[in-house]
């Protein structure tokens, strides 16, 4: 009917916009589907200026929950941009609407809106033919495009390109609306712009970019996934001397994990080639302190972690020149607390690029920088505190490289007898020495590896050690000692500490480890009980009477501790401490003090605790050699005040027999 009077109708089409419009968002989806039908008539076929009337409604309706509804947007808008008389002037206000159809649910609404797009670009190429003469006779398709997706038509791109500045930033505005679904169909159809564009992105790289940091930041999913998208397409079309120089003079403000997740897909869309010139730029950015150390946010370093992952992925083989920064940056990722759960993710990165230099295993890349490694962590060491990110990077590098480690003692041992001065900070110098102490538990396979350390023993005791034993006031200097006294048994337990070594070092630190046996520590007191012990079965014959005496009136208190543990161990000393006076030039001198050990352990000898009268028995026939006399006579006194005699009488027994075999 309105075709028919076509001539007549156009000076009254205006009167009838605003009626249709108050019925476009009617309840029955017939009547929304009649008058989209019908006002796509009265502009053909009227006054066409009124498109700018009915856009905002004609996009909602976009989002209706009918497909038919959004079908018949689809269809009138197609029909617009092929036979509206002005649609030149509003190509810029129409085309986003069809777009916009790209991404429908229902497939037959997606044919339709290609269907009528390509019809559209080929009838204006048709019509500005002579423009595009030398695009069509010369134009090449490009080498690197985005896989599964075909390229539009000259005519399509073209009306993009030449729209795009004046469609950009209203898309832009509706990426960060507050309706949720506003936001998912801008990311949608900017993705689909820029499929289009193709190299004339290059000149909306600011405000794109701009964008897109704000919005991968999305608490709705699928907005990141579009935008993500579309900054792949970034780097398949855009020069990465272009893109990477404004995304990464973004980081010299404050790094947004949505600057790296750009920087990410931006790499991922890049073709190997066209990215190798700028690798080294890119590697010494991502390992700034001012990068990789910004945040200890969980997700930043997450973003960060897909950045490498991506650089290996795309650069393959040319990521060795840049080996040694992202080792920088996925040590500086294991650092970072709370991120535990990406250690497994770490280690296949690590893999991977070792994958990619032909090296057998991530222990290989580490053999491969180690030393790189220590001497970049340790830059600032004599000014580290108890904060500095550098000390968990050492803990990471110094435990996760395994056997490497062992290669970069020199580096290791001096950033320890730096760090672990007694003027230091505390928490810091634990910090360190719980490092040092988990090594030592494992010494062949981490710092002994390659059988260097022995020879740094010595600095490893005077310099490190017996410092960090002397007594000081505070829960943190008694975990220090703790831990200290810990590494020593370390050394000793694994026979990294020899005799020979032990003769030279006993003198500086025994008296040190007989005040750590009354520590309020359990586990100090302890290892102290069993590294004295040792020091007496080494070297106890050669000291003198003050020695034997300070040592067995602290190691008898241990008798009493509560510990049952500290209490075996201490018995245990205690006979090692009787074997000393074998042959012994002290053992006349130290007559009275070893009368009143046999009477203290007499007492013991009636423990309640069945296993310390065991070992008690044990320590009093290992003693019983020396002064049997006198020991028996002590018996004689004592036993009818026992509660269980037994063991009294199984050590005159003892005494007996060792006198008959005499």
């Amino acid at each position: 009917c309105v075709s028919a009077l076509t001539e007549h109708f156009h000076m009254q089409s205006e009167s009838l916009i605003k009626p249709l419009m108050l019925t476009i968002s009617h309840q029955h989806y017939r009547v929304r589907l009649e008058v989209i039908q019908a006002t796509g008539a009265v502009i053909q076929f009227g006054n066409g200026k009124s498109v700018d009337d009915v856009l905002s409604h004609l996009a909602q309706r976009l989002f209706d929950e009918i497909p038919k509804v959004r079908h018949a947007v689809t269809t009138v808008v197609g029909e617009w941009l092929l036979h509206l008389r002005d649609r030149y002037s509003y190509f810029h206000k129409l085309i986003p609407l069809l777009l916009g159809s790209f991404t429908d649910e229902i497939a037959e609404n997606v044919k339709l809106a290609w269907t009528y797009w390509e019809k559209i670009g080929l009838q204006w190429e048709k019509e500005n033919e002579e423009d595009l003469k030398d695009k069509m006779d010369f134009s090449v398709s490009p080498s690197h495009y985005p896989k599964g997706v075909t390229r539009p038509g000259l005519g399509c791109r073209e009306l993009v390109s030449r729209n795009l500045s004046k469609i950009l930033p209203g898309l832009c505005h509706d990426m960060t609306d507050w309706v949720e679904n506003t936001r998912i169909k801008a990311s949608q159809l900017l993705y689909t712009l820029l499929l289009h564009a193709e190299d004339h992105i290059t000149q909306h790289m600011e405000l794109l970019l701009r964008t897109l940091y704000q919005a991968c930041l999305d608490e709705e999913t699928d907005v990141v996934k579009n935008c993500v998208k579309a900054a792949e397409l970034i780097g398949t079309f855009v020069s990465p001397k272009v893109s990477l120089r404004l995304i990464t003079s973004a980081f010299g403000k404050t790094p947004k994990p949505s600057c790296i997740m750009v920087l990410t897909a931006v790499i991922r869309g890049s073709p190997k080639e066209i990215l190798q010139p700028h690798l080294t730029d890119l590697g010494n950015r991502l390992s700034e302190a001012g990068v990789c150390q910004r945040s200890e946010e969980v997700f930043y370093m997450e973003q960060l972690l897909c950045c490498v992952q991506a650089l290996v992925e795309v650069c393959q083989e040319d990521c060795k020149e840049i080996s040694l920064q992202l080792m920088k940056v996925l040590v500086t990722i294991m650092a970072v607390p709370n991120s535990q759960h990406l250690t497994e993710k770490v280690e296949e990165t690590m893999s991977s690029l070792a994958e990619v230099q032909q090296l057998d295993s991530f222990l290989s890349l580490y053999k491969q920088h180690i030393i790189q490694l220590m001497e970049w962590v340790s830059v600032s060491c004599d000014c580290w505190t108890c904060y500095s990110p550098e000390i968990v990077q050492l803990d990471v590098i110094a435990t996760h490289s395994g056997p490497v480690i062992g290669e970069a003692l020199n580096n290791f041992i001096l950033i320890l007898k730096t760090c672990l001065q007694p003027n230091k900070d505390p928490q810091m110098r634990l910090k360190l020495f719980t490092v040092l102490s988990q090594l030592l538990q494992t010494a062949s396979e981490t710092v002994s590896s390659q059988g260097l350390f022995p020879s740094y023993l010595e600095t490893v005791i005077k310099d490190i050690l017996a410092p960090n034993l002397q007594w000081h006031a505070g829960r943190t200097a008694a975990a220090i000692r703790t831990t200290a006294v810990s590494c020593l048994w370390a050394l000793i337990h694994c026979e990294m500490l020899s005799p020979e070594e032990i003769l030279k070092v006993k003198d500086e630190l025994m008296p040190q480890i007989v005040a750590a046996m009354d520590e309020d520590s359990k586990i100090t007191r302890l290892m102290a009980c069993q590294i004295v012990g040792v020091f007496l079965e080494v070297c106890g014959r050669q000291f003198d009477e003050e020695k034997f005496t300070n040592t067995y009136t602290e190691v008898l208190k241990r008798l009493d501790d509560a510990s049952c543990d500290v209490r075996l161990a201490a018995a245990h000393t205690l006979t090692n401490w009787f074997k000393c006076f074998k042959d012994s030039d002290v053992k006349s001198e130290m007559e009275t003090h070893i009368e009143f050990l046999y009477q203290e352990l007499l007492i013991h000898l009636d423990d309640p605790d069945q296993h310390i009268q065991n070992a008690v028995l044990e320590v009093l026939k290992e003693g019983s050699d020396l002064y049997p006399e006198v020991l028996m006579r002590e018996i004689e006194g004592v036993v009818h005040k026992h509660q269980t005699p037994v063991y009294c009488n199984q050590l005159l027994r003892h005494i007996q027999s060792a006198r008959e075999s005499a």
